[in-house]
């Protein structure tokens, strides 16, 4: 199960156009009807590939104030278990501003706040995963790759990059946070660090070709995506 925002359905799309083409005519079913998580199952083999969509991982709730943020609260987990493969990710939305901002107050601490700093936002929700994951998770029967990926932005105008293996912009502080909090965990948790390979490919995105117009967040298929699953595959090895 890919566990994330539209970035994870972007990686969940390759993985399943691998696999398939892998046994090209097998029987397929696809499930989108639950809302909240969509699942492509290959019948042929009893293999589910799953995509839970919550961008911050921990809850979004409606309440009387507005949409709440909860960094405290990871309701959507109870989606999660029994699952043996779990790949993570967040970030893309922690920056979102004005209108596509889908909440209005963070809570943190049984206090609102109507906004504040989003690296110590993402740090505060990083370690209420964390915490569920220590108390909850048995490794010998659920795998878990903690994924972090950021987006590139193409700007008109810009030079490129001079070349060599280096990616002149410097990495996301998220990077950063989530290293951090991944060493203060007691159960292992694998990270998937394909950031500055991505970084690298700007070239990668639709850009002026995606639907809906300008797209310099996801990437196309086939394309960068399907380097992260091979990366993958061979973590889960």
């Amino acid at each position: 199960m890919f566990v994330g925002d539209s970035l994870s359905r972007n990686q969940w799309q390759s993985l399943i156009c691998m696999l398939y083409s892998s046994v090209p005519g097998a029987n397929y079913y696809i499930d989108t009807a639950s809302g909240e998580v969509s699942t492509f199952t290959f019948t042929d083999f009893g293999v589910k590939v799953m995509l839970d969509h919550t961008v911050y991982l921990v809850d979004v709730v409606r309440e009387a104030e507005g949409r709440i943020l909860k960094l405290d609260s990871i309701q959507g987990c109870k989606r999660w278990k029994g699952i043996d493969v779990l790949i993570f990710n967040t970030w893309h939305w922690w920056n979102r501003r004005g209108a596509t901002q889908p909440w209005d107050y963070i809570e943190v601490g049984g206090k609102l706040y109507k906004d504040m700093d989003r690296v110590v936002a993402f740090e505060k929700a990083l370690t209420t995963w964390a915490k569920w994951v220590d108390t909850n998770v048995d490794p010998t029967n659920t795998k878990w790759e903690r994924v972090e990926r950021t987006e590139s932005k193409i700007v008109r105008g810009a030079k490129p990059a001079s070349g060599g293996s280096t990616y002149p912009g410097g990495l996301p502080p998220a990077l950063a946070v989530l290293k951090k909090v991944l060493s203060r965990m007691k159960k292992h948790v694998e990270l998937l660090d394909i950031t500055n390979l991505s970084l690298l490919r700007k070239d990668g995105h639709p850009s002026v070709y995606g639907l809906g117009g300008m797209d310099c967040s996801h990437w196309c298929l086939p394309g960068v995506p399907d380097t992260w699953n091979q990366i993958l595959y061979n973590l889960i090895l």
